[in-house]
């Protein structure tokens, strides 16, 4: 009877995984603040995922009371927060984090002061520009980079120096990075190599101090941030998904590689041609399944409305590779766009990721069910 009994749980778990379909979303509005960044993190250590967006900070778990971080200047319809990357920068035990906008063209972060006070800013560096700002560690070291895209400036890494509230700054591209920027392996090397509009960047054994090299071998156009490096295709080379952040297509780019004449090219594949604006995005499991998708979505009035596809339908999406394309999923469509910067954060610890997302349009989640 015990045997019968397992192997009948067994034969329903089964079923039940062959015959779960796409993840289902439900809404949550948390403010219709305007600001187009959002991170998920820690903000008063009680062990709890608050939310950080633009000017307040929103305590978890389940009605997120918000709270000031400080004033963030306000351009036409654009708030100058183009990022939320949480970040100890001053090590004493508080998260703070780093932004920077396109109209200050500067890299600060901001100070968690533990109670009630306002945030004090802290500038990083006044590196021009600055279309959005990632962070990827790339010497390995446990501790992230900060790299902002600065499209018409030279690509600079700022490296966190240790025990201190400071930053170095290392140039590595001297022309103008244009709008686009990836991390990853791309040769297959072990090291953590980047990636730009018009190539990437092949990282040297000591990446703060050797040069590096830069391979022009693709235009990616007015490239998302970031650009995901990852496998695809499970053939062993590293592969580019990228959307247009300005224009209509989302594609990736399988990387071919000629050994014998050792040299690499990149085939262009089609992933959703029929919506723009494809701005930012992620590669993670949202499924459970333990293979990544990727998730993103359509920026709600990028350009103020001067971009193709300003006037289609928003939504936000996650796309399933199935061995030959990818499929697309909606989670969700007509009501909300993915904005510049976004979490995927399992909020309730329920094993279950949800969408985080932050615009012109709002400050949603989108919880997994």
């Amino acid at each position: 009877m015990k045997n019968y009994l397992i192997s009948f749980l067994l034969l329903i778990d089964t079923a039940a995984s062959a015959q779960s379909g796409p993840v289902k979303f439900t809404k949550q509005v948390v403010s219709a603040e305007s600001y187009e960044s959002v991170a998920v993190f820690d903000v008063n250590n009680d062990h709890i995922p608050d939310l950080v967006s633009g000017a307040y900070w929103y305590e978890g778990p389940a009605y997120f009371k918000r709270h000031y971080i400080g004033p963030v200047k306000q351009y036409g319809e654009y708030w100058d927060d183009f990022s939320t990357i949480p970040f100890d920068v001053n090590g004493d035990g508080r998260m703070d984090y780093i932004t920077g906008g396109w109209f200050g063209k500067t890299l600060v972060w901001k100070e968690n002061p533990g109670n009630e006070q306002e945030w004090k800013e802290h500038i990083i560096a006044q590196p021009g520009n600055i279309e959005t700002t990632r962070a990827w560690d790339i010497d390995g070291d446990g501790i992230p980079e900060i790299i902002p895209n600065t499209p018409n400036e030279p690509l600079i890494i700022y490296r966190h120096i240790k025990g201190s509230d400071q930053f170095s700054a290392h140039k590595i591209l001297d022309q103008p990075s244009g709008h686009g920027l990836g991390c990853g392996d791309i040769n297959g090397d072990g090291r953590k190599d980047l990636v730009v509009p018009g190539g990437w960047l092949e990282a040297p054994a000591a990446p703060f101090t050797g040069r590096w090299t830069f391979h022009p071998e693709f235009n990616l156009g007015t490239a998302s941030v970031p650009v995901i490096v990852a496998d695809v295709n499970g053939d062993g080379l590293a592969d580019l998904v990228a959307g247009q952040g300005h224009g209509y297509g989302l594609d990736w780019y399988e990387q071919q590689k000629d050994t014998k004449a050792g040299k690499r090219s990149w085939i262009k594949h089609a992933i959703d041609p029929y919506n723009s604006q494809y701005h930012t995005m992620d590669w993670v499991d949202i499924d459970g399944d333990g293979a990544p998708e990727l998730v993103t979505g359509k920026r709600y009035r990028a350009h103020n409305d001067h971009d193709p596809g300003s006037a289609d339908p928003c939504g936000i999406y996650y796309f399933k590779w199935n061995g030959s394309s990818f499929t697309k999923q909606v989670v969700t469509y007509g009501e909300k766009g993915a904005g510049l910067y976004f979490d995927i954060y399992d909020l309730a610890g329920s094993g279950k990721k949800d969408v985080i997302v932050a615009g012109k349009d709002g400050l949603f989640i989108f919880r997994s069910l």
